[in-house]
């Protein structure tokens, strides 16, 4: 006797997108259909849905279920339990085929590219629906992409999702439909699409506050030469690489200043309603994530959960971790993508990791909201290119053929091996050595604007910010931080003019740096699309998009002096 057909009507209600991608899939019949959501959305459910449709009319007989890690095998196998479909996490290629008490398997991207005949022979066998989870693993090696294409051509339908950034690549994606542009490029085409803002304009998932950290980095070249920069200043690639190793850098300040204000805004957030809200330290290689764990229990008193790898224990130690009271986890690679750990509220980015895709994968494992009001807060290094991705959070990517690469960062290729092996690179470490690291507070990025002005860690000032309510929607955050901008530049003012006798001349002032001009001119275009947005009620994001469209260039906090006078000039004139 086979596994018994799920209950339609024992399901969970719908959200709107959800519905809305059901009745689409449901009208087209189509056997490929790719369900773009960002993270926290609810794919899983959409998904298992769509599976479970497909079982009670007799469209297929059988589920697939293809994820990228072994953690999340055990994960979505959960999940379909709950709602009736029982999939099978333990199928080995070895095995051939699955007990008749499960509707199908849940494998792996790897175990398929291992073995494409015996997963083609178990889809040509029954009639098989194919949900391909985070499709663009699919095009993570030749062999996976083949593998995947090999396996699952003979399957009556193909559900392909992802909730992140398409490949910055052009490893073609199995299934997915490319259709040529006005520039002429080929580009993927999703026929269903929900991004980060309309989650978060429904409320599913929860506005992200970015603090960014600079201060000064001194480090050793190869060549004994000794160097000292300003995280965030302009600096060509490599000085911006190595200062933010420095900073990274377990044996100096900056880490530990910034795991201290992170735990603060933990603590803020549990004062103030989510009374289990937890952080995730992200680290680039095994090396590093252990020593962050000794400087979090040195920091706060409390041992930190460290996962490492995929290995046996790892999914035990994180479905403990989500059940649990602990405050702190560090991290590899294990919860860098689609590990539902609803409570993590706080996030370090202390990974040299910074393509678009890592960076979206990584931010949302905060961005689940449980209940109105939650708020998520990421500390991470000033660095240019990371500002920007932060600017970006409500950017709709899609995978592009052929488009110029940029390199992204530093190492990323080192990254790659380090997240497959999770060893630390002696590459790098013959490179330069790390000497120092300070940490100040630079700027809060909310909603694609920028906040404040530099602040030194530890300071009422950091304080402000770090503060502010955990329970809050989008609106409150914009005009809470505005707010704290207000007062913050108030009280500069009021030190300058107590702090000056009254007869004395006023000296001559000493002329501003680049970054101290940055910081003013970022100030000055905030100031200002706040008053816009108080005469016309827009948000800030879409002045700021507006300006970007009629001026070009990149984000705020990533443009240059010029860049920003234009935007200023520009904002007076609306």
């Amino acid at each position: 006797m086979g596994a018994r057909l799920p209950t339609i009507e024992s399901f969970p209600a719908l959200r709107a997108w959800q519905r809305k991608a059901l009745v689409e899939y449901l009208r087209r019949r189509s056997e490929d259909f790719l369900a773009v959501a960002t993270p926290g959305a609810g794919k899983t459910t959409f998904a298992l849905r769509i599976a479970a449709e497909l079982l009670a009319d007799g469209t297929v007989e059988a589920v697939t279920v293809v994820a990228p890690t072994e953690h999340l095998k055990t994960q979505w196998a959960q999940a379909a339990a709950r709602i009736g479909i029982q999939l099978d996490a333990a199928f080995r290629n070895a095995d051939l085929h699955s007990s008749a008490d499960f509707h199908g398997a849940v494998v792996t991207y790897a175990q398929v590219g291992m073995a494409p005949q015996v997963h083609r022979r178990r889809t040509m066998t029954r009639r098989t629906l194919v949900i391909l989870d985070e499709i663009h693993h699919a095009g993570d090696s030749r062999s996976w992409g083949d593998g995947v294409k090999a396996a699952f051509e003979p399957a009556v339908r193909r559900l392909m999702l992802t909730g992140t950034p398409f490949r910055s690549d052009d490893n073609p994606i199995p299934f997915v439909t490319y259709e040529r542009g006005t520039e002429g490029l080929l580009r993927s085409r999703a026929d269903s699409v929900y991004g980060y803002s309309d989650a978060l304009g429904d409320g599913v998932v929860r506005p992200v506050i970015f603090l960014a950290y600079s201060g000064e980095t001194r480090w050793r070249t190869s060549a004994g030469d000794e160097l000292a920069a300003r995280l965030g200043e302009p600096m060509t690639q490599d000085l911006i690489a190595q200062a933010w190793r420095t900073a990274l850098d377990p044996a100096g300040d900056w880490m530990p200043q910034v795991l201290r204000a992170a735990d603060a805004r933990l603590q803020v957030l549990r004062a103030g309603g989510m009374t289990d809200a937890a952080g995730l330290v992200i680290a680039t290689d095994q090396q590093a994530a252990r020593s962050y764990a000794r400087l979090i229990e040195r920091v706060t008193g409390e041992k930190a959960v460290v996962v490492l790898s995929d290995d046996q224990g790892a999914s035990d130690r994180i479905a403990a971790f989500s059940a649990s009271e602990q405050r702190w986890m560090v991290a590899v690679r294990m919860v860098s993508e689609g590990v539902d750990i609803p409570r993590l509220a706080v996030g370090v980015y202390a990974t040299s990791a910074s393509t678009p895709l890592f960076f979206a994968q990584a931010i949302g494992r905060f961005v689940r909201a449980r209940r109105q009001g939650e708020t998520a807060s990421v500390f991470l290094p000033s660095v240019p290119h990371l500002l920007g991705l932060a600017s970006e959070m409500e950017a709709e990517r899609d995978h592009v053929l052929g488009a110029p690469k940029q390199r992204e960062g530093f190492d990323d290729d080192l990254l790659e091996r380090a997240q497959r092996t999770e060893q630390a690179s002696g590459e790098l470490e013959k490179r330069f050595e790390a000497l120092s690291a300070t940490a100040e507070l630079d700027q809060v990025i909310f909603d694609g604007a920028s906040f404040g002005t530099a602040a030194q860690a530890g300071t009422p000032e950091e304080e402000e910010y770090l503060g502010l309510p955990g329970l809050l929607t989008a609106d409150q955050v914009a005009t809470l931080l505005n707010k704290r901008q207000a007062e913050q530049l108030a009280a500069q003012r009021r030190r300058r003019q107590t702090g000056e006798p009254a007869p004395a001349p006023q000296p001559a002032a000493r002329p501003l740096s680049a970054a101290e001009r940055r910081v003013t001119l970022r100030r000055q275009l905030n100031a200002l699309v706040a008053a816009h947005h108080h005469r016309t009620g827009l948000p800030h994001g879409k002045i700021h998009a507006e300006l970007r469209r009629r001026c070009g260039g990149p984000p705020s906090a990533q443009a240059t002096i010029e860049q920003l006078e234009e935007r200023i000039a520009t904002v007076q004139s609306l």
